[in-house]
């Protein structure tokens, strides 16, 4: 799979979130109609199914559920009105988080590295739906007028032909479709920031959170790369400059002091993307113990410890560790999958068993929990459950496509071919390749042979994949 180029993925961050114009319509006005937010939602997920098609994503379970469950919780305290989100964990160590058309809210891994308390990564959060709850991009075409959808989605495909390895001919899509709206776009996307600035400030007070951190974001980030060549995709795609900080300032300020700042979920899901990307499991284990050292009371870096420890074979020291961390909080799902990890790579199967199953009896719509019982069940030759449970699984989460992969694989080894193919076919239409995912029902519609109940769902299946094929294609202008 070919990873995005940041700096194309900052340019569609940027297409997303045009122009903000000083005379804006009221969101319900008649005048919003040039794109409405059913042509954005196409628009935005038809992106996001290409963009999953280009880049490295995060498939944990644990942080995928973490960053879902705090955008949702933010949307409700925020002017967003259209709650239909859709999420991509990109793989990339730079800070970088954004927004997209049609509830598209993509993270990178580098954010919970820099942002170094939930209050940060919030803050960051609380911006971007602001971006999506002033509906941006369609006041910015309203704005400059001659820039229609297709000439938006003529750019956003040039971007991802660019991405895929078109190279100067992506480029040049770009660079022919409206050069002077982008210029005009550029002109106003100081106010557009400010004004998701403002929005975001005020969802992180309802939400609880202490507005401060935004700021405090900001300030850092500016310090720390004030004097870099080349700073990280995040500031170029969003300025930060001394007025905007102070601006921002000024208006967390007006709110009380006592918001939430911080929690030990967030610093647990930090350490886990603080492991993934040191070098090293060794490396990230010195880390994690120089932090113990300097604070033993550090739960977050004992988590991170364990991590590590597993996956170098330290399989006693990471015991110990979780032990330590399970005797304050014997509930702690994080914890616990931990140590179900350490039992896993210790051939302790049954034992790592009974912790999960003893942990879903507690929670039983964890979905990292879940996922994790369905792996087992496929590492104890029990296929047959392992499908079962990633069947119900996908009922609930038909827009993930790991969960689709993971599904495949248990019907591989279920022997049930005709599973097989329909769990890719969903895997390929949500990547983008909808030639993949037609052809893989033509399989199955094989295997179906005189099942014409089977058949006829096939062929409705089959239906749908031609006509979002046929809509991104129109979309896209190809």
């Amino acid at each position: 799979m070919k990873v995005l180029r940041p700096a194309l993925l900052s340019l569609a961050v940027a297409l997303a979130t045009p122009a903000l114009a000083d005379d804006l319509p009221s969101l319900g006005d008649a005048s919003s109609s040039i794109v409405s937010p059913e042509q954005e939602f196409q628009l935005g997920r038809a992106w996001l199914s290409m963009l999953r098609n280009q880049v490295d994503t995060l498939n944990d379970p644990q942080l995928k559920d973490y960053v879902e469950s705090s955008v949702y919780r933010l949307a409700e305290s925020s002017e967003l009105q259209d709650h239909r989100l859709a999420f991509i964990l990109i793989r990339d160590k730079q800070i970088n988080a954004f927004a997209a058309p049609g509830g598209v809210v993509g993270v990178n891994g580098g954010l919970f590295i820099y942002a170094q308390t939930e209050g940060e990564y919030i803050a960051v959060l609380a911006h971007e739906l602001g971006h999506l709850s002033q509906r941006h991009f369609a006041r910015g075409i309203e704005a400059q007028q001659r820039m229609q959808v297709p000439v938006m989605a003529a750019m956003l495909a040039g971007i991802i032909a660019a991405a895929a390895g078109a190279g100067d001919a992506g480029i040049a899509a770009i660079a022919g479709t409206q050069a002077a709206a982008i210029q005009n776009q550029l002109r106003f996307s100081r106010q557009n920031e400010q004004e998701a600035d403002r929005v975001g400030v005020a969802t992180m007070v309802r939400a609880g959170y202490d507005p401060r951190s935004m700021p405090n974001m900001f300030e850092r980030l500016a310090r720390q790369y004030r004097y870099e060549g080349k700073p990280p995709e995040f500031l170029l795609t969003h300025p930060v400059t001394e007025s905007r900080i102070a601006d921002t300032r000024n208006r967390a300020e007006q709110y009380p002091k006592g918001g939430k700042e911080d929690s030990l979920r967030y610093e647990l899901m930090r350490a886990r993307v603080q492991q993934m990307f040191e070098d090293t499991p060794g490396m990230a284990s010195k880390q994690f113990r120089a932090q113990l050292d300097e604070d033993p009371k550090n739960d977050a870096a004992r988590y991170g410890l364990a991590l590590s420890q597993t996956k170098i074979g330290q399989l006693n020291d990471a015991r110990s560790n979780l032990q330590q961390l399970l005797a304050k909080a014997p509930n702690d799902i994080s914890y616990n999958l931990a140590m179900a990890d350490v039992d896993i790579t210790a051939n302790k199967l049954p034992d790592a068993q009974a912790r999960v199953q003893k942990m879903l009896g507690q929670y039983p719509d964890s979905y990292p929990l879940i996922q994790a019982n369905a792996d087992l069940m496929m590492k104890t030759n029990r296929a047959a459950d392992a499908e079962k449970t990633l069947f119900k699984l996908s009922q609930r989460r038909p827009l993930d496509p790991d969960v689709w992969s993971r599904l495949a694989d248990a019907c591989t080894l279920s022997g049930n071919a005709i599973g097989v193919y329909q769990a890719r076919a969903e895997y390929y239409a949500l990547t983008g390749d909808y030639k993949q995912a037609i052809e893989q029902l033509d399989f199955a519609k094989r295997r179906a042979g005189g099942n014409f109940t089977l058949a006829a769902r096939l062929d409705a299946r089959q239906q749908e994949f031609r006509d979002q094929e046929r809509i991104l294609k129109e979309m896209m202008g190809r």
